[in-house]
């Protein structure tokens, strides 16, 4: 996920196409599911999310230093090469994943909708993809389908299950999105993109197509049609995506799971409701438009323990109040560990939570 010391503020994601002003949402073809799903949405207000996968392993640190605050950015901010990062599979063996355990808490929280990364920056899938053997099953010893898991615990629960899919930024793919885009550092030139293993590639040789063909959309037709019913699928930096390109996955979206809502940052305002920046209440919102606020615990969306700047209670109380008021859901982010264990300050905030109920 985008970052507030990677993007440098919300104008970057507002020129990104991130930040929706005119949702584009006549294009359905069953208008009925998809209304029900904003009736849904809208009476919903409170969810989770959570970032997890391969950069949990490495905590937010690499070859004795810290990537900053988001660990999930890991790979880009010390410009791991694909080679090195890849070896990470051979100790990725969260043991002590509970998914269900996971959904109480979520529930016990007041939660109705639990969001989980399917495939982040770093294009890792965290589900078994024929697309491509960089996933969990294939390439990790614990050989099990983390995705296909947490749909069904959530659904034991009565929770709605929702994905994240990264569908323009892929690090893992010479073609990924964001080789030519420019960064907004102002601290160091970069590109969005993987331009340390990439780096070689002319603009003129470069093919983000060929990436969407063979394994962007796949993937997402993957996850579209393996897990059952989704409440919502949130795309994630639309940075080299055309309006055509954005509007090939909100077709994708309609054909397989006409109820699944759209976030906005599958760009070019093709979404179903407003994604404003990360950690930022939605601003002027309309009472006929839908509006989600995402937030983390700390400041790390991926977990980071030497990140310990977590929000206290009642902060999180008045962004989940607020965004009530404003008409806004608001999607609370989890960090788990390599273990897949939820980190004891976000145990305490559910408590809390589920306390305050």
């Amino acid at each position: 996920m985008t970052r507030r010391s990677f993007i440098g503020g919300a104008a970057a994601m507002a020129a990104a196409g991130c930040i929706n002003n005119n949702l584009d949402v006549n294009n359905t073809s069953n208008p009925a599911a998809l209304e029900a799903s904003k009736k849904w949405f809208k009476e919903a207000q409170f969810g989770m999310m959570a970032h997890w996968g391969l950069y949990s392993l490495l905590a937010g640190e690499w070859d004795g230093k810290r990537c900053g605050s988001y660990s999930e950015w890991i790979q880009w901010a010390r410009k791991i090469p694909n080679a090195d990062y890849a070896k990470l599979t051979a100790a990725f063996n969260p043991i002590f994943f509970n998914p269900k355990d996971w959904m109480k808490r979520a529930r016990d929280a007041g939660m109705k909708y639990f969001v989980m990364t399917s495939k982040h920056h770093d294009g890792f899938a965290m589900y078994r993809s024929k697309v491509s053997k960089f996933n969990v099953v294939d390439a990790t010893p614990f050989k099990r389908d983390i995705v296909e898991e947490l749909a069904e615990a959530c659904r034991d629960a009565g929770l709605k299950f929702g994905l994240y899919y990264s569908q323009d930024i892929d690090w893992s793919e010479p073609n990924g999105g964001g080789l030519f885009r420019k960064h907004h550092m102002k601290s160091e030139p970069r590109v969005w993109g993987n331009n340390w293993d990439f780096g070689h590639i002319k603009k003129e040789d470069y093919n983000f197509e060929q990436y969407l063909e063979a394994k962007s959309i796949p993937q997402v037709k993957e996850i579209l049609t393996q897990y059952g019913d989704l409440c919502l699928i949130w795309f994630d930096v639309p940075m080299t995506s055309t309006k055509e390109q954005s509007k090939m996955f909100r077709d994708l979206v309609r054909k397989y799971q006409p109820g699944c809502l759209i976030n906005g940052r599958i760009g070019n305002k093709m979404g179903d409701y407003h994604t404003p920046t990360d950690n930022a209440l939605a601003e002027n919102t309309k009472k006929d438009e839908l509006y989600e606020m995402v937030g983390t615990m700390n400041n790390s969306w991926g977990y980071h323990p030497t990140d310990t700047d977590y929000k206290t209670l009642e902060t999180i109380l008045g962004f989940k109040n607020k965004s009530k008021e404003i008409g806004s859901n608001y999607m609370l982010n989890i960090g788990p560990d390599h273990l897949g264990r939820i980190p004891a300050p976000g145990i305490k905030i559910l408590d809390g939570l589920a306390q305050k109920k």
